[in-house]
């Protein structure tokens, strides 16, 4: 097995907590999470030293509209994982405070009930900006929970519309959380959130409207897929009222061998923990289908690129807007603007090559 290591040049506090962390010391877990979360010195080599270990962990997303329950049903799969045996981390994301500029940890306060568990580590991280519905280092903390051997991720994000799919490009599963009362927004929420899930979920399904919202949910599902005319012969005599496009995607759901994935709609109860073995379940269903289809590989690649992407625009970005030469430039560019004598693309154009030709883009000005 491939160990975490830190360079022998790093500095020793670095050091030992490196050792700390193979030995599976969970403070020295909390300490490298907040030394990546907060992209302190020395966060680059602990990521560095946790990417040979990726890819032992499970990262499950719940996502879903505020007040959906998501906070409780995370609660509720971490206790059932805890109680197989397994080591558990839950990201919890939170708004920002706008007072602190920190985590409202409201999320935290209510998985109480598994927060002094000893293998399970809990995180809030507030969103600071970030639009997806994750904070702008959720990425990195998973790997470092990855990395210090944990079984199952949980990764609630903040309540969600139609942008905020961030969660889809980290998790393995993406988990859409609705309640009753969702079910006048599915139109709103279907061209974003909606077509991210793998599993939905209908919670508090004790309430009225809850055997609807999961027949919207699954009729949306038959349209989508195409499955509903799949093996309905071409002729006049076809009668469209027996044709039902939710039972048709219910009964794909259903299937072990269908070549492709369709979402199941389960039906949870989270104050009473009905329809939680049911989610279990269709999580490991899922899970198998990603192996047994190649899809898990081509998930995880492309969480790679994207992060390796992400990361170049990053830098790119930090090198020109902090060389004082190039803002420069740039304010000297803007009466031509305001003129009309060039315009924005082709400054940009310009800016780009400009910063080429003095290696600005490189790190090596001259």
């Amino acid at each position: 097995m491939t160990a975490f290591a830190i360079p022998s040049s790093a500095p020793p506090a670095l050091r030992a907590l490196a050792a700390d962390f193979a030995a599976g010391r969970k403070a020295a877990l909390a300490r490298a999470v907040s030394i990546v979360e907060d992209h302190r010195p020395g966060h680059e080599l602990l990521l560095a030293a946790c990417h040979p270990l990726l890819g032992r962990a499970r990262r499950i997303g719940i996502t879903g509209p505020p007040g959906a329950g998501k906070s409780t049903l995370t609660n509720l799969l971490a206790e059932a994982y805890l109680a197989e045996g397994m080591r558990v981390g839950v990201v919890a994301v939170d708004p920002t405070s706008p007072f602190t500029g920190g985590a409202l940890l409201g999320d935290r306060v209510r998985m109480e009930r598994v927060a002094l568990h000893e293998n399970v580590f809990i995180r809030s991280m507030a969103t600071r900006g970030s639009l997806g519905g994750l904070a702008a280092t959720t990425r990195e903390v998973c790997d470092v929970l990855d990395a210090f051997g944990i079984d199952r991720i949980l990764v609630e994000t903040v309540g969600v519309g139609q942008s905020e799919l961030d969660i889809a490009r980290l998790a393995d599963t993406s988990v859409v959380v609705l309640v009753p009362e969702s079910g006048d927004s599915i139109q709103t929420l279907k061209a974003g959130v909606m077509e991210i899930a793998d599993l939905f979920v209908v919670n508090k399904a004790d309430r009225p409207g809850a055997d609807r919202l999961r027949n919207d949910i699954e009729l949306m599902l038959g349209l989508r897929s195409g499955a509903t005319m799949k093996n309905v012969p071409a002729h006049h005599g076809v009668d469209l009222k027996r044709v039902n496009p939710a039972r048709v995607a219910r009964e794909e759901a259903a299937r072990d061998d269908a070549d492709r994935w369709t979402p199941s709609v389960l039906r949870t109860v989270g104050s009473t923990g009905e329809g939680i073995p049911e989610l279990l379940a269709a999580l490991e269903r899922h899970f198998g289908y990603l192996e047994r289809s190649g899809a898990l590989q081509e998930r995880r690649r492309a969480r790679l690129r994207e992060r390796v992407m992400a990361m170049v625009e990053g830098r790119v970005r930090r090198r020109l807007w902090s060389d004082a030469a190039t803002l420069e430039w740039l304010e000297g560019r803007l009466p031509a603007l305001e003129r009309g004598e060039t315009t924005p693309l082709a400054e940009a154009d310009a800016l780009l090559v400009r910063s080429v030709a003095a290696g600005t883009l490189t790190g090596n000005p001259r």
